[in-house]
């Protein structure tokens, strides 16, 4: 690696950890805004759906990318503490496919899509805090159970469904990008959707089990 490539890649790592600490920290919304940002700046280019892109969407998969590898980071370092080889596995592939996307400018709007899906981490964050706490019992771990599977329903399944579909509309198109596209596009949203379904499963049986205590 050359000193000049070297030096390219410490200023971006500086200029996204200020990005994170100024801009993503001081506003919990941000991040979510920046998806739907992301998704409206691809939808209003006209062309083929697969090479649809902008600089607004580019830095919304650029933080996606910076919080999946600090994500990732900490799977790996607290192995199996925060996550077995799923989350490894998930993380891994939601890593690579956000980045291509973000290099190559193909795929974005399928990939912001699966973004939409991390909409559920806020909610599962919760029920770990609530459950440390000693508060499996409370009306706030209900109510977040159920948050939970609206929003897993929502994001995770119809979502997914929703995006099959499109792709297999436009399946002309996407036959259009790289090798290496086409094989995001068809392998990461199907092994996340199984993942996903797995895990809603679980969810349905802990929130039955949740309103059978309760009753």
């Amino acid at each position: 690696m050359s000193t000049e490539t070297a030096m390219a890649i410490k200023s971006y790592q500086n200029q996204a950890e200020a990005l994170v600490k100024n801009y993503l920290l001081a506003d919990p919304f941000i991040p979510y805004t920046s998806v739907l940002g992301g998704i409206f700046a691809c939808k209003v280019h006209t062309g083929i759906v697969t090479l649809r892109s902008s600089q607004l969407s580019i830095v919304g998969l650029g933080v996606s990318v910076g919080y999946f590898f600090a994500d990732l980071g900490m799977i790996v370092l607290h192995y199996p503490t925060l996550g077995g080889k799923e989350y490894v596995i998930h993380h891994s592939l939601s890593t690579i496919a956000v980045a291509y996307s973000m290099l190559s400018g193909e795929m974005q709007l399928y990939t912001y899509m699966c973004l939409i899906s991390e909409v559920t981490t806020p909610e599962i964050n919760m029920r770990w805090y609530l459950d440390t706490a000693g508060h499996k019992r409370s009306a706030a771990y209900l109510i977040n159970g159920l948050a939970i599977f609206l929003a897993w329903l929502v994001a995770r399944i119809l979502l997914f469904l929703y995006m099959f579909r499109h792709i297999y509309l436009h399946y002309d198109q996407i036959i259009q990008m790289s090798l290496f596209g086409c094989l995001l596009v068809f392998l990461v949203p199907a092994v996340l959707f199984t993942m996903n379904v797995i895990w809603f499963g679980k969810i349905i049986k802990g929130l039955k089990k949740i309103l059978a205590k309760r009753q």
